[in-house]
């Protein structure tokens, strides 16, 4: 999929907050400590395909659209609001985030 979308000259963004859960995760020993610095280089490469949505007004305000009740986790609301803000589709293997109405891919 993300091949795909380097060859259509597309992007792939992901939610400033993902950065956070990534140290998050790393300090848990859920990921291999060297994903922060891999993330951050492909993102400081002029040419890379993926590109960081910073978590600004547009994207709080998309989270007033998305109920509580569908997707309570902080996270979560603000990546899948990054996505409404958007309009795009949101890659996503979160069982709350599939069935919401966030249109997502996986």
């Amino acid at each position: 999929m993300i091949e795909t979308i380097a060859i259509d000259g597309d992007q792939v963004g992901f939610s400033a907050i993902t950065l956070a859960e990534i140290v998050y995760l790393i300090e848990k020993g859920r990921i291999s400590p060297d994903t922060f610095d891999r993330i951050l280089s492909v993102l400081d490469d002029q040419e890379s395909i993926m590109a960081e949505i910073p978590v600004d007004k547009t994207v709080v305000q998309a989270m007033k659209s998305i109920p509580w009740k569908d997707i309570p986790d902080l996270p979560d609301r603000i990546i899948a609001a990054s996505a409404l803000a958007r309009q795009v589709l949101l890659i996503s293997r979160d069982e709350k985030i599939q069935l919401s109405a966030i249109k997502t891919v996986w």
